[in-house]
């Protein structure tokens, strides 16, 4: 079954290209974030096949599109893939942003993320329809909206109205670049604080007079820094075989040190600082906006806890507003961890890292929901990048791992040996 599925892949790369080239042609930068030319261009894709195709929007310039493949168990494998793109400048780019290939490459905005995945998502429907092979389980495709700005139309609106039972879900994000593959099985907790200072206004020739709301706040992001940057996190035993695996992918990019600290340390990253009216006053009111992210398996509430606590020892600056979440974790020997890795690591060769993200989207949504979730998509480094691409070996090794799943998962779940 197997063979005869990746065969039909493998025959076809031209007509996959040709499909990733008229997903990449409708533009669905969000903002705005309008997918519905492109959900309409999919229905008609999905029409000639024995799938049942049903639109859901709760905005009606962001649809969603749920296809259903019936299998030969109860059980339901879920494939997840967002239609919107970052935005793009297309004056900046060396190739057309809206598709253009160049001999085994496929440049656009999205080619990479993720419309590349999508497309050989439709291409493993496309597989199973016309080889008339019946999958062992149940197969469900979300293609959403949204994604790209964490909107609630998207995913967040498919779980709200129980849209999406699945006992597994692997999401098209790309996880791999030249060589190094990887499939994602954890994300980190976030915090994201807003804080506000004030101050004394005085002129800026006698700023002894005033109190600087700027200093004030850029003195507590220093305090926020010096307690918590570099302090070990209390870990999880069982997040640790996953740490290693991080450290190990990406350690070449970054350094072993350098790797090891992002996820056995929080970060801190000071996105946001606005404050003051003129060069020649002393500020009275400031505001900043600061990025916490701690590993999967780290009590966020209790660090946030610390962290409130810290601020208010800071005079003249408080918490205005905060946002955060939990990390997230699929064991990494999990059957559907397993299933993913060996199919990628039969079609590629090559090893494949089980490893945690460094921020969180919509698998920390799935987990969250009870629905077990991983990240795979073979790919490039160019996601959000000017000139961003896929390519054709790539959409093709995408669909054959997809359409090779099913089976893999479902041999892992009751119990079978899947590895290579």
């Amino acid at each position: 079954m197997t063979d005869e599925l990746e065969a039909f892949v493998a025959d076809r790369r031209e007509e996959l290209a040709a499909l990733a080239l008229d997903l990449l042609a409708i533009d669905t930068a969000n903002p705005p974030g309008d997918t519905r030319e492109i959900v309409s261009l999919l229905e008609e894709h999905l029409s000639q096949y024995p799938v049942d195709v049903e639109r859901v929007a709760v905005d009606p310039a962001k649809p969603n599109l749920l296809v259903t493949l019936p299998g030969a168990s109860d059980r339901t494998l879920l494939y997840n893939g967002h239609l919107d793109t970052v935005p793009f400048d297309s004056g900046a780019w060396s190739h057309d942003p809206l598709g253009e290939r160049v001999d085994d490459r496929l440049y656009g905005r999205g080619a990479t993320d993720m419309k590349g995945a999508v497309a050989a998502m439709l291409f493993a429907i496309r597989a199973f329809a016309e080889t008339g092979i019946e999958p062992p389980v149940d197969l469900a495709f979300a293609f959403v909206s949204d994604e790209e700005v964490g909107g609630d139309a998207g995913l967040p609106a498919l779980l709200e109205d129980d849209r999406l039972e699945a006992d597994a879900c692997v999401i098209g994000e790309p996880t791999c670049e030249e060589r190094r593959h990887s499939v994602t099985v954890a994300d980190r907790g976030s915090i994201w604080l807003t804080l506000e200072a004030t101050g004394e206004a005085a002129h800026g020739s006698r700023p002894v007079l005033g109190e600087n709301a700027i200093d004030r706040l850029y003195d507590a992001v220093g305090t926020l820094r010096k307690r918590f940057g570099r302090r070990r996190l209390d870990l999880d035993p069982a997040i640790e075989p996953i740490l290693e695996e991080s450290i190990a992918f990406y350690g070449p990019t970054m350094g072993v040190e350098t790797a090891r600290d992002l996820f056995e340390t929080p970060t801190i990253n000071l996105g946001v600082l606005e404050g003051g009216d003129a060069v020649n006053s002393v500020p009275q009111t400031a505001r900043a906006e600061i990025d916490i992210r701690v590993t999967a398996g780290v009590c966020t509430a209790d660090l946030l806890s610390e962290i409130r606590e810290c601020v208010a020892d800071c005079e003249g600056v408080t918490v205005a507003d905060v946002a955060w979440s939990v990390g997230t974790a699929e064991p990494i020997d999990s059957p559907l961890v397993e299933a993913v890795a060996s199919s990628a690591e039969a079609a590629t060769g090559e090893r494949v890292y089980r490893r945690s993200a460094t921020g969180g989207g919509d698998a920390k949504k799935l987990r969250n929901a009870g629905v077990p979730t991983v990240e795979f998509a073979l790919g490039t480094d160019t996601v959000h990048a000017i000139d961003e691409y896929t390519t054709v070996d790539a959409l093709v090794g995408n669909a054959t791992i997809y359409a090779r799943l099913p089976e893999r998962w479902a041999a892992a779940a009751d119990g079978a040996d899947v590895r290579p």
